[in-house]
């Protein structure tokens, strides 16, 4: 990331707070931060701050396109230039497949899908009217999910938004090539964060990887910043997945049961 500033949607904690902070690490020039509590985006700013670099958060609820276009807006207004976006805000919910209300896929979708969106509109605005570095004018990088890929009854709403984010990357990735735009998606698996350790969810992630362990968020947050970093010069509408093969032996297991079955 070295030289380059970043944007990250849904920074103030979680694996967006830890990109932003791996950012820095790698040598980005600038670090903005997009997320609804205003407090945490803030915060998440601290190792930027610490390393001199030029800051800017905007706290903003992204489900509609004046809020998601004014807040970064405002943080691309401060920091000059954004060379990378990165779109990390979601939420998960889990709820039985029959149970699954309309508020429910409304927030989902909202959220997920159009909030994404959303950035990735005003993302492509400011890029198109940078000056390229090299034959680049800006990456954008979507975090989606191997649920995307997999059947999900316990979380279907949200495979499902996941799934239209990696469609939308696709989308995207076609309209701006010709602008030197590159727009990719990164779908990490099952991640060993404290919120998972805490719940008690970690025995869940081990048991379905064949490395034994569920990702750790630096190994998923690398793919982030590769992506969206100066070495992707040419990569874009594809969706890298970071299974830990946990997706292909899903999928031989599905074989294997509709085998027996005939």
């Amino acid at each position: 990331m070295r030289g380059l500033s970043i944007v990250v949607v849904g920074g103030g904690a979680g694996l967006g707070a830890l990109i932003a902070e791996m950012a820095v690490e790698a040598g980005a020039s600038g670090v903005g931060i997009v997320d609804l509590n205003a407090a945490a985006a803030e915060a998440a700013l601290a190792p930027a701050r610490a390393a001199g670099l030029k800051v800017a958060a905007a706290a903003c609820d992204i489900r509609t396109a004046a809020a998601a276009h004014g807040a970064f807006a405002a943080v691309a207004g401060v920091l000059g230039r954004v060379d990378t976006l990165v779109n990390s805000a979601a939420i998960y919910p889990r709820k039985p497949l029959l149970e699954i209300t309309d508020a429910d896929w409304d927030a989902s979708t909202a959220i997920n899908v159009k909030g994404s969106y959303h950035m990735m509109v005003a993302a492509v605005r400011q890029m198109r009217a940078q000056a390229p570095v090299g034959q680049v004018r800006g990456r954008i990088v979507n975090i989606t999910s191997v649920d995307a890929f997999k059947a999900h009854p316990q979380n279907a709403h949200y495979a499902a938004t996941k799934a239209a984010v990696t469609s939308l990357t696709k989308s995207f990735a076609h309209e701006v090539a010709p602008d030197g735009i590159l727009v990719n998606a990164v779908a990490p698996a099952g991640m060993a964060t404290e919120k998972a350790k805490a719940s008690g969810f970690l025995a869940e992630l081990a048991k379905a990887s064949p490395l034994g362990r569920g990702g750790e968020p630096r190994e998923m947050a690398e793919w982030v910043l590769m992506a969206g970093g100066p070495k992707n010069t040419y990569m874009t509408g594809e969706t890298i997945i970071v299974s830990g093969v946990y997706l292909r032996v899903r999928e031989l297991s599905y074989r294997a049961r509709a085998e027996r079955a005939s």
